[in-house]
């Protein structure tokens, strides 16, 4: 008996559907077929409202509302959910050398569009290494700048002497 009641109410929705009533501003259908998954690089496209308030000619406090479009584009970690209502997936990019993550629902009315500009193959599911991974680059790099900057100045007073006799006579 419960079972023909869903069945039944399942029935109502897929007519409501086909009748042309939209239940999300969001085309669920699109956003299914994008098939997002670790590793992908993908740009999201975010609606972004921002209210400002002002004082007009005649004193009165007004509120305007602007809305734009902000890009982030970034590496996907992580896909949960599959294609369910609360499916989210997880953005990492690099800003101005810090590391920034968003977690974006799949279905939101703020995202406008999303676009996968590269599928990659990867034999994770989450791809929450690439954190640590990061991390341990940079501080390699970090180790091989101040090795190098030692290398290139002298240490110790007399070096430096030393160094400044043999440059005077080639200048001479």
């Amino acid at each position: 008996m419960i079972a023909l009641r869903l069945e039944k109410s399942r029935g109502t929705v897929a007519s409501r559907m086909k009748s042309g009533i939209r239940i999300s501003p969001v085309n669920m259908e699109e956003r299914k077929a994008l098939g997002i998954r670790a590793g992908d690089t993908v740009r999201v496209w975010q609606r972004i409202e921002e209210v400002k308030t002002g004082k007009a000619a005649n004193k009165k406090e007004v509120k305007t509302k602007t809305s734009r479009l902000q890009a982030f584009e970034g590496l996907v970690l992580a896909a949960k959910h599959g294609a369910e209502a609360g499916a989210t997936f997880t953005v990492r990019r690099v800003a101005s050398g810090v590391g920034v993550e968003k977690i974006f629902p799949l279905y939101s009315p703020t995202i406008e569009k999303v676009e996968v500009l590269k599928k990659a193959r990867m034999r994770r599911a989450k791809l929450y290494f690439i954190r640590e991974k990061v991390a341990r680059e940079v501080r390699r790099q970090m180790r091989k700048a101040i090795v190098q900057q030692k290398l290139a100045t002298p240490e110790t007073p007399a070096e430096e002497e030393q160094a400044s006799h043999e440059a005077a006579p080639a200048a001479q």
